[in-house]
């Protein structure tokens, strides 16, 4: 690769992912303004916090030159040990995970599965030419899926919300129904998705004798460079009649997940992010870092928790393989019992 292409990769890197760039989507702006989280001045929505994440040019700037000047990571061209899940045994309970990659779960709890941030694409990106690209495989492809009842979206970056994947997964099945945080009902209803559920923080819905409900987490949201945080970001929690699940999606550390505990009650399985944390100055305020993810699966108690959202995209400056690493040293750090909180490989399969 050419060292234009390179700048030109890295440019459009930073652009998507840290200043909400990407192609001009042009939607029609709905004024939220019975959310509490919503400016009506501004008409964009902000964290519990009152903070929007909002990054200055120099910034960004210095977070490209630390992106270029990254130490070299044998990861980006090897990718990471691709487990087949027809070829691990099912859970004799009816309860079971599959990490398919980044932030796209698998789980299915009594005889319902939901499907988390599917994202399926070569590129976490508007362009199929620039922009992130995957190290490691979805574990499964669309067309090998099981029966999806529900998808529940946690914002709308490209490395979660692709609208290339949920259009193949709505063709394939179109009975599958979108639990989404405010704002981008539209954007799926006009890419053809019809059956679209639309929450606030603290929102709730039912369905197939679930409860979904939005929760707050310190994030950002933008798809062009005209968008930032127009539409809102979330953690989700789902009840089943005798489970509970947590997806925390994106997030840097707040005292959002204390809260969501406080409100909800703590769940039997949490789904914590742990990578795209570095340069940290830079990063903190959207991602939380390892030691961080120990911390929100104490604040939340969950009984167990999964590592997300880290060795399929090269988004940040830390080593592809770090995040796991750190993770595990910070369990055993705290005396946490390791099979508590657990990274698995992609396209491993754990049994609940």
């Amino acid at each position: 690769m050419n060292k234009r292409l390179i700048s030109l990769t890295i440019f459009f890197i930073s652009l998507f992912f840290l200043n909400g760039c990407g192609l001009l989507n042009i939607h029609n702006e709905n004024v939220y303004l019975s959310s509490e989280n919503y400016d009506s001045v501004t008409k964009t929505f902000y964290n519990s916090n009152g903070d929007s994440n909002k990054k200055s040019s120099f910034e960004l700037i210095s977070f490209l030159l630390d992106f270029i000047k990254r130490p070299y990571d044998t990861r980006e061209s090897e990718g990471f040990t691709l487990l087949d899940p027809a070829k691990q045994k099912d859970s004799s309970n009816g309860r079971q995970v599959i990490w398919i990659g980044h932030s796209t779960l698998l789980l299915t709890i009594d005889g319902i599965t939901i499907l988390t941030d599917p994202v399926f694409s070569l590129r976490a990106s508007p362009f199929s030419s620039f922009g992130p690209k995957r190290v490691t495989p979805p574990a499964l492809q669309i067309i090998d899926l099981p029966k999806i009842d529900a998808i529940i979206i946690s914002h709308n970056h490209y490395d979660h919300l692709d609208i290339k994947s949920l259009k193949g997964l709505n063709k394939t099945q179109p009975q599958i129904r979108f639990f989404v945080p405010l704002g981008l009902k539209n954007l799926l209803i006009k890419n053809g998705l019809e059956f679209v559920h639309e929450l606030d923080w603290w929102e709730k819905a039912t369905f197939n004798g679930l409860t979904f409900t939005a929760t707050p987490v310190n994030h950002w949201s933008s798809r062009s460079l005209f968008d930032r945080n127009k539409t809102l970001w979330s953690g989700w929690m789902i009840d089943w009649p005798n489970y509970r699940f947590y997806f925390a999606g994106d997030s840097g550390y707040s005292n959002d997940f204390i809260e969501t505990r406080n409100r909800l009650g703590s769940p039997d399985l949490a789904a914590i992010p742990i990578g795209a944390y570095a340069p940290r100055n830079f990063m903190k305020q959207s991602h939380i870092n390892p030691e961080e993810a120990v911390r929100v699966f104490e604040d939340l108690s969950a009984k167990r928790a999964i590592a997300i959202h880290w060795g399929t995209y090269k988004l940040t400056t830390e080593l592809l393989s770090e995040p796991p690493i750190r993770l595990r040293a910070e369990i055993k750090r705290k005396n946490i019992k390791p099979s508590r909180f657990v990274s698995l490989k992609h396209g491993q399969k754990l049994n609940l």
